[in-house]
Protein backbone atom coordinates (compact mmCIF):
# COMPACT_ATOMS: atom_id res chain seq x y z
CA UNK A 1 0.00 0.00 0.00
CA UNK A 2 2.61 2.42 0.79
CA UNK A 3 4.47 1.64 -2.09
CA UNK A 4 1.67 2.29 -4.48
CA UNK A 5 1.05 5.30 -2.88
CA UNK A 6 4.16 6.44 -3.12
CA UNK A 7 4.25 6.03 -6.85
CA UNK A 8 0.77 7.87 -7.43
CA UNK A 9 2.35 10.93 -5.17
CA UNK A 10 5.82 11.77 -4.56
CA UNK A 11 5.27 15.06 -2.57
CA UNK A 12 3.37 12.92 0.14
CA UNK A 13 7.05 11.03 1.30
CA UNK A 14 8.56 14.52 1.16
CA UNK A 15 5.95 16.38 3.47
CA UNK A 16 6.45 13.01 6.09
CA UNK A 17 10.05 13.07 5.94
CA UNK A 18 12.09 14.13 8.66
CA UNK A 19 13.54 17.93 8.49
CA UNK A 20 17.00 18.20 7.58
CA UNK A 21 18.49 22.03 8.33
CA UNK A 22 21.51 22.19 5.42
CA UNK A 23 25.00 23.80 7.46
CA UNK A 24 26.96 25.84 4.96
CA UNK A 25 30.81 25.24 4.88
CA UNK A 26 33.22 26.20 7.50
CA UNK A 27 35.73 28.35 6.68
CA UNK A 28 37.55 25.22 7.58
CA UNK A 29 36.34 23.04 5.07
CA UNK A 30 36.42 25.83 2.21
CA UNK A 31 39.88 26.01 2.19
CA UNK A 32 40.60 22.57 2.05
CA UNK A 33 37.91 22.30 -0.41
CA UNK A 34 40.17 25.49 -2.39
CA UNK A 35 42.90 23.40 -1.86
CA UNK A 36 41.92 20.09 -3.37
CA UNK A 37 40.12 22.09 -6.42
CA UNK A 38 42.56 21.58 -9.10
CA UNK A 39 41.17 25.25 -10.32
CA UNK A 40 43.79 28.17 -8.97
CA UNK A 41 42.41 29.64 -6.34
CA UNK A 42 41.08 33.29 -7.03
CA UNK A 43 42.80 36.02 -4.68
CA UNK A 44 40.04 38.51 -3.47
CA UNK A 45 40.22 40.82 -0.68
CA UNK A 46 38.98 39.75 2.98
CA UNK A 47 35.34 39.49 3.15
CA UNK A 48 33.29 40.72 5.63
CA UNK A 49 33.76 37.48 7.63
CA UNK A 50 37.12 38.01 7.86
CA UNK A 51 38.24 35.10 5.61
CA UNK A 52 41.90 35.78 4.37
CA UNK A 53 43.59 35.66 0.88
CA UNK A 54 45.48 32.66 -0.05
CA UNK A 55 49.19 33.63 0.10
CA UNK A 56 50.58 32.38 -2.68
CA UNK A 57 54.42 31.55 -3.58
CA UNK A 58 56.32 33.89 -5.57
CA UNK A 59 57.62 32.75 -8.74
CA UNK A 60 61.32 32.77 -8.66
CA UNK A 61 63.24 34.19 -11.64
CA UNK A 62 64.92 31.54 -13.86
CA UNK A 63 68.53 31.25 -13.55
CA UNK A 64 70.21 33.57 -16.45
CA UNK A 65 67.40 35.71 -16.23
CA UNK A 66 68.79 38.68 -15.19
CA UNK A 67 72.63 37.99 -16.32
CA UNK A 68 74.55 39.73 -18.66
CA UNK A 69 74.57 37.46 -21.94
CA UNK A 70 78.53 36.31 -22.68
CA UNK A 71 79.75 37.72 -26.15
CA UNK A 72 82.88 36.29 -27.54
CA UNK A 73 84.29 40.32 -26.66
CA UNK A 74 83.81 39.51 -23.08
CA UNK A 75 85.20 35.99 -23.32
CA UNK A 76 88.35 37.24 -24.86
CA UNK A 77 88.53 39.54 -22.17
CA UNK A 78 88.46 37.55 -19.76
CA UNK A 79 91.03 35.09 -21.46
CA UNK A 80 93.18 38.31 -22.02
CA UNK A 81 92.87 39.36 -18.02
CA UNK A 82 93.44 35.51 -16.91
CA UNK A 83 96.48 34.89 -18.95
CA UNK A 84 98.24 38.05 -17.69
CA UNK A 85 97.65 37.24 -14.27
CA UNK A 86 98.47 34.29 -14.20
CA UNK A 87 102.11 35.22 -15.84
CA UNK A 88 102.16 37.51 -12.91
CA UNK A 89 102.31 34.85 -10.94
CA UNK A 90 104.18 32.84 -12.32
CA UNK A 91 107.08 35.46 -12.47
CA UNK A 92 106.46 36.16 -8.93
CA UNK A 93 106.93 33.07 -8.02
CA UNK A 94 109.86 32.50 -9.65
CA UNK A 95 111.41 35.37 -8.54
CA UNK A 96 111.24 34.53 -4.99
CA UNK A 97 112.23 31.21 -5.56
CA UNK A 98 115.51 32.36 -7.02
CA UNK A 99 115.64 35.22 -3.84
CA UNK A 100 114.87 31.77 -1.16
CA UNK A 101 117.46 30.03 -3.15
CA UNK A 102 119.91 32.49 -2.82
CA UNK A 103 119.62 33.02 1.03
CA UNK A 104 119.52 29.25 1.58
CA UNK A 105 122.70 28.72 -0.09
CA UNK A 106 124.57 32.04 1.48
CA UNK A 107 123.48 31.30 5.01
CA UNK A 108 125.10 27.58 4.34
CA UNK A 109 128.26 29.16 2.65
CA UNK A 110 129.30 31.43 5.29
CA UNK A 111 128.98 29.11 7.81
CA UNK A 112 130.25 26.14 6.00
CA UNK A 113 132.58 27.42 2.67
CA UNK A 114 136.45 29.45 3.02
CA UNK A 115 138.68 30.24 5.76
CA UNK A 116 142.18 31.18 6.40
CA UNK A 117 145.17 29.85 4.57
CA UNK A 118 148.68 30.00 3.24
CA UNK A 119 150.07 29.37 -0.02
CA UNK A 120 152.95 30.04 -2.02
CA UNK A 121 152.45 32.36 -5.29
CA UNK A 122 154.84 32.60 -8.31
CA UNK A 123 157.20 34.71 -6.68
CA UNK A 124 158.01 31.97 -4.49
CA UNK A 125 156.40 34.45 -1.29
CA UNK A 126 154.30 33.02 1.25
CA UNK A 127 150.40 34.83 1.06
CA UNK A 128 147.70 34.20 3.37
CA UNK A 129 143.82 35.39 3.51
CA UNK A 130 144.81 38.35 5.63
CA UNK A 131 146.98 39.69 2.57
CA UNK A 132 143.41 39.86 0.26
CA UNK A 133 141.18 41.72 2.93
CA UNK A 134 139.52 44.99 1.87
CA UNK A 135 139.64 43.78 -1.71
CA UNK A 136 136.70 40.89 -3.71
CA UNK A 137 138.34 38.03 -4.88
CA UNK A 138 137.13 35.50 -7.68
CA UNK A 139 138.17 32.05 -6.81
CA UNK A 140 139.18 29.43 -9.35
CA UNK A 141 140.45 25.40 -8.55
CA UNK A 142 142.31 24.08 -11.11
CA UNK A 143 145.74 22.68 -12.67
CA UNK A 144 148.10 23.60 -15.40
CA UNK A 145 147.88 20.32 -16.94
CA UNK A 146 144.42 20.60 -17.54
CA UNK A 147 143.56 20.03 -21.08
CA UNK A 148 140.03 21.83 -21.59
CA UNK A 149 137.67 22.77 -19.13
CA UNK A 150 140.22 24.87 -16.91
CA UNK A 151 141.09 27.10 -20.09
CA UNK A 152 137.61 27.92 -20.40
CA UNK A 153 137.06 28.30 -16.86
CA UNK A 154 139.58 30.72 -16.99
CA UNK A 155 138.99 32.37 -20.20
CA UNK A 156 135.78 33.08 -18.84
CA UNK A 157 137.39 34.73 -15.62
CA UNK A 158 139.36 36.97 -17.79
CA UNK A 159 135.60 38.29 -19.52
CA UNK A 160 134.62 38.73 -16.34
CA UNK A 161 137.21 40.81 -14.64
CA UNK A 162 137.01 42.94 -17.78
CA UNK A 163 133.95 43.44 -17.63
CA UNK A 164 133.79 44.55 -13.77
CA UNK A 165 136.66 47.02 -14.39
CA UNK A 166 134.55 48.41 -17.10
CA UNK A 167 131.36 48.33 -14.82
CA UNK A 168 130.10 51.55 -13.37
CA UNK A 169 130.05 51.58 -9.21
CA UNK A 170 131.84 48.76 -9.28
CA UNK A 171 135.13 47.62 -6.68
CA UNK A 172 138.25 46.54 -8.27
CA UNK A 173 138.88 42.09 -7.91
CA UNK A 174 141.44 40.14 -8.00
CA UNK A 175 141.09 37.07 -9.57
CA UNK A 176 143.47 33.62 -8.05
CA UNK A 177 144.46 30.51 -9.79
CA UNK A 178 144.81 27.70 -7.02
CA UNK A 179 146.20 24.68 -8.18
CA UNK A 180 144.94 21.02 -7.10
CA UNK A 181 148.16 19.29 -8.40
CA UNK A 182 150.95 20.81 -6.16
CA UNK A 183 153.23 18.14 -6.94
CA UNK A 184 153.86 19.63 -11.16
CA UNK A 185 152.53 23.02 -10.80
CA UNK A 186 155.67 25.00 -9.15
CA UNK A 187 155.54 28.84 -9.53
CA UNK A 188 157.39 28.83 -12.44
CA UNK A 189 154.92 26.93 -14.24
CA UNK A 190 151.86 28.66 -12.74
CA UNK A 191 153.22 32.49 -13.18
CA UNK A 192 153.65 31.49 -17.47
CA UNK A 193 150.09 29.74 -16.92
CA UNK A 194 148.22 32.49 -15.74
CA UNK A 195 149.91 34.93 -17.81
CA UNK A 196 148.33 33.62 -20.95
CA UNK A 197 145.22 34.39 -19.49
CA UNK A 198 145.07 37.80 -17.73
CA UNK A 199 147.81 40.13 -16.41
CA UNK A 200 145.12 40.85 -13.35
CA UNK A 201 145.02 36.48 -12.58
CA UNK A 202 147.49 35.65 -9.69
CA UNK A 203 148.19 32.12 -9.43
CA UNK A 204 148.77 30.21 -6.33
CA UNK A 205 150.14 26.38 -4.82
CA UNK A 206 151.82 25.54 -1.95
CA UNK A 207 152.75 21.65 -0.52
CA UNK A 208 150.15 19.30 -0.50
CA UNK A 209 149.35 19.41 2.97
CA UNK A 210 148.65 23.39 2.26
CA UNK A 211 146.97 22.74 -0.87
CA UNK A 212 145.00 19.94 0.93
CA UNK A 213 143.95 22.17 3.51
CA UNK A 214 142.25 25.44 2.03
CA UNK A 215 140.73 22.34 -0.48
CA UNK A 216 138.77 21.22 2.13
CA UNK A 217 138.09 24.65 3.71
CA UNK A 218 136.23 25.15 0.73
CA UNK A 219 134.93 22.00 -0.38
CA UNK A 220 136.93 21.79 -3.33
CA UNK A 221 137.15 17.66 -4.47
CA UNK A 222 140.43 16.84 -6.35
CA UNK A 223 141.32 13.50 -6.99
CA UNK A 224 144.71 12.61 -9.46
CA UNK A 225 143.81 9.83 -12.16
CA UNK A 226 146.34 7.21 -13.07
CA UNK A 227 150.03 7.90 -14.36
CA UNK A 228 151.00 7.38 -18.19
CA UNK A 229 154.47 8.06 -18.91
CA UNK A 230 154.93 10.46 -15.59
CA UNK A 231 151.09 11.83 -17.02
CA UNK A 232 147.79 12.04 -15.79
CA UNK A 233 144.50 14.28 -15.24
CA UNK A 234 143.43 15.84 -11.78
CA UNK A 235 139.70 15.36 -11.50
CA UNK A 236 138.21 18.32 -9.80
CA UNK A 237 135.38 20.83 -8.52
CA UNK A 238 134.31 22.99 -11.33
CA UNK A 239 133.45 25.89 -9.75
CA UNK A 240 134.16 29.78 -9.01
CA UNK A 241 133.97 31.48 -5.46
CA UNK A 242 132.87 35.74 -4.60
CA UNK A 243 134.92 36.25 -1.64
CA UNK A 244 133.73 39.43 0.04
CA UNK A 245 136.24 42.26 1.13
CA UNK A 246 135.32 40.68 4.80
CA UNK A 247 136.82 37.23 3.75
CA UNK A 248 133.29 36.16 3.96
CA UNK A 249 132.08 33.48 0.89
CA UNK A 250 129.37 35.11 -0.94
CA UNK A 251 128.27 33.56 -4.18
CA UNK A 252 129.73 30.68 -6.33
CA UNK A 253 129.32 30.16 -10.27
CA UNK A 254 129.18 26.74 -11.47
CA UNK A 255 130.16 25.64 -15.31
CA UNK A 256 126.81 26.39 -16.62
CA UNK A 257 127.13 30.02 -15.97
CA UNK A 258 128.28 32.83 -18.62
CA UNK A 259 130.59 35.63 -18.41
CA UNK A 260 128.08 37.75 -17.85
CA UNK A 261 125.66 36.21 -15.53
CA UNK A 262 128.83 36.01 -13.55
CA UNK A 263 129.43 40.21 -14.33
CA UNK A 264 125.45 40.89 -13.02
CA UNK A 265 125.36 39.26 -10.48
CA UNK A 266 129.10 40.47 -8.63
CA UNK A 267 127.52 43.77 -9.57
CA UNK A 268 125.01 43.16 -7.34
CA UNK A 269 126.95 41.31 -4.72
CA UNK A 270 128.82 44.51 -4.35
CA UNK A 271 126.00 46.53 -4.49
CA UNK A 272 124.52 44.84 -1.35
CA UNK A 273 127.67 45.15 0.54
CA UNK A 274 128.71 48.37 0.20
CA UNK A 275 124.83 49.26 1.30
CA UNK A 276 125.78 47.40 4.46
CA UNK A 277 129.12 49.09 5.32
CA UNK A 278 129.69 52.00 3.94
Amino acid sequence: MALSLLRKSPLLLLRYAPQTRLVAPTPRCLTLSRLLSTEPPKISEPNKTGEKPLDLPKKKPSMGQNKTPMTWKTLGATVIVFSVLLQALWYLKKVRKEETDKKKVMSIGKAAIGGGFELIDSARKTVSDKDFLGKWMLIYFGFTHCPDICPEELEKMAVVIENIDKAENADPMQPLFISVDPERDTPEIIAKYTADFSPKLKGLTGTVDQVKDICKKYRIYYSAGPKEDGDYIVDHTIIMYLINPSGEFTQYYGRNKTAADITRDIVVQMGLYNGKHK
